[in-house]
Protein backbone atom coordinates (compact mmCIF):
# COMPACT_ATOMS: atom_id res chain seq x y z
CA UNK A 1 0.00 0.00 0.00
CA UNK A 2 1.13 3.50 -0.85
CA UNK A 3 0.68 5.24 2.51
CA UNK A 4 2.01 8.42 4.07
CA UNK A 5 1.88 9.11 7.80
CA UNK A 6 2.19 12.76 8.80
CA UNK A 7 3.32 13.12 12.41
CA UNK A 8 1.89 16.52 13.43
CA UNK A 9 3.63 17.89 16.51
CA UNK A 10 3.82 21.63 15.87
CA UNK A 11 1.47 24.18 17.35
CA UNK A 12 2.48 26.73 14.70
CA UNK A 13 -0.82 27.56 13.03
CA UNK A 14 0.76 28.96 9.86
CA UNK A 15 2.76 25.78 9.31
CA UNK A 16 -0.31 23.63 9.91
CA UNK A 17 -2.54 25.58 7.51
CA UNK A 18 -0.02 26.37 4.80
CA UNK A 19 1.93 23.12 4.75
CA UNK A 20 0.36 20.19 6.58
CA UNK A 21 -3.31 20.66 5.65
CA UNK A 22 -2.48 21.81 2.12
CA UNK A 23 -0.16 18.88 1.43
CA UNK A 24 -2.43 16.27 3.02
CA UNK A 25 -5.50 17.35 1.03
CA UNK A 26 -3.61 17.74 -2.24
CA UNK A 27 -1.94 14.36 -1.72
CA UNK A 28 -5.34 12.68 -1.66
CA UNK A 29 -6.92 14.83 -4.38
CA UNK A 30 -4.01 14.27 -6.78
CA UNK A 31 -3.52 10.63 -5.76
CA UNK A 32 0.11 11.16 -4.79
CA UNK A 33 -0.58 8.70 -1.96
CA UNK A 34 -3.34 6.10 -1.75
CA UNK A 35 -3.69 6.68 1.97
CA UNK A 36 -2.79 9.68 4.12
CA UNK A 37 -2.79 9.34 7.89
CA UNK A 38 -2.26 12.34 10.18
CA UNK A 39 -1.09 11.70 13.75
CA UNK A 40 -1.71 14.47 16.28
CA UNK A 41 0.90 14.36 19.02
CA UNK A 42 2.20 16.82 21.61
CA UNK A 43 1.42 20.53 21.29
CA UNK A 44 -0.66 19.94 18.15
CA UNK A 45 -3.36 18.35 20.32
CA UNK A 46 -3.92 21.62 22.16
CA UNK A 47 -4.05 23.60 18.89
CA UNK A 48 -6.49 21.16 17.27
CA UNK A 49 -8.64 21.01 20.37
CA UNK A 50 -8.98 24.74 20.94
CA UNK A 51 -8.69 26.62 17.63
CA UNK A 52 -11.92 26.78 15.55
CA UNK A 53 -10.04 27.43 12.27
CA UNK A 54 -7.81 24.42 12.81
CA UNK A 55 -10.85 22.35 13.77
CA UNK A 56 -12.44 23.31 10.44
CA UNK A 57 -9.24 22.24 8.68
CA UNK A 58 -9.34 18.90 10.52
CA UNK A 59 -12.93 18.30 9.42
CA UNK A 60 -11.97 19.21 5.84
CA UNK A 61 -9.13 16.69 5.90
CA UNK A 62 -11.44 13.97 7.22
CA UNK A 63 -14.05 14.89 4.57
CA UNK A 64 -11.32 14.42 1.95
CA UNK A 65 -10.59 10.86 3.09
CA UNK A 66 -7.64 11.52 5.36
CA UNK A 67 -7.48 9.40 8.50
CA UNK A 68 -6.59 11.33 11.65
CA UNK A 69 -5.37 9.77 14.88
CA UNK A 70 -4.40 11.53 18.10
CA UNK A 71 -2.31 10.60 21.11
CA UNK A 72 -4.70 10.07 24.01
CA UNK A 73 -2.08 10.93 26.63
CA UNK A 74 -1.45 14.29 24.93
CA UNK A 75 -5.17 15.00 24.50
CA UNK A 76 -5.83 14.16 28.14
CA UNK A 77 -2.92 16.37 29.23
CA UNK A 78 -4.34 19.37 27.36
CA UNK A 79 -7.96 18.57 28.25
CA UNK A 80 -9.11 18.24 24.64
CA UNK A 81 -9.91 14.54 24.32
CA UNK A 82 -13.67 14.95 23.93
CA UNK A 83 -13.30 17.91 21.55
CA UNK A 84 -11.11 15.88 19.20
CA UNK A 85 -13.36 12.82 19.38
CA UNK A 86 -16.33 15.01 18.44
CA UNK A 87 -14.44 16.09 15.29
CA UNK A 88 -14.16 12.44 14.23
CA UNK A 89 -10.56 11.88 15.28
CA UNK A 90 -9.50 8.43 16.51
CA UNK A 91 -8.06 9.26 19.96
CA UNK A 92 -5.93 6.45 21.39
CA UNK A 93 -2.55 5.76 22.95
CA UNK A 94 -0.20 6.10 19.98
CA UNK A 95 3.15 4.73 21.16
CA UNK A 96 2.56 1.20 19.91
CA UNK A 97 0.84 2.14 16.62
CA UNK A 98 3.57 4.67 15.74
CA UNK A 99 6.27 2.13 16.52
CA UNK A 100 4.51 -0.34 14.24
CA UNK A 101 4.38 2.18 11.39
CA UNK A 102 8.09 2.81 11.75
CA UNK A 103 9.09 -0.85 12.08
CA UNK A 104 7.18 -1.83 8.96
CA UNK A 105 8.88 0.92 6.97
CA UNK A 106 5.84 3.13 6.32
CA UNK A 107 6.65 6.61 5.06
CA UNK A 108 6.70 9.25 7.81
CA UNK A 109 6.73 13.02 7.44
CA UNK A 110 7.22 14.89 10.71
CA UNK A 111 5.97 18.45 11.10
Amino acid sequence: MDKLNILWTTDNKDTVQHMLVMYAINSKANQWWEEVNVIIWGASAKLAGTDPEIQADVVEMIDNGIKIEACKACCDHFGVTEELKMLGIDVKYMGEPLTGYLKTGEKMLTI
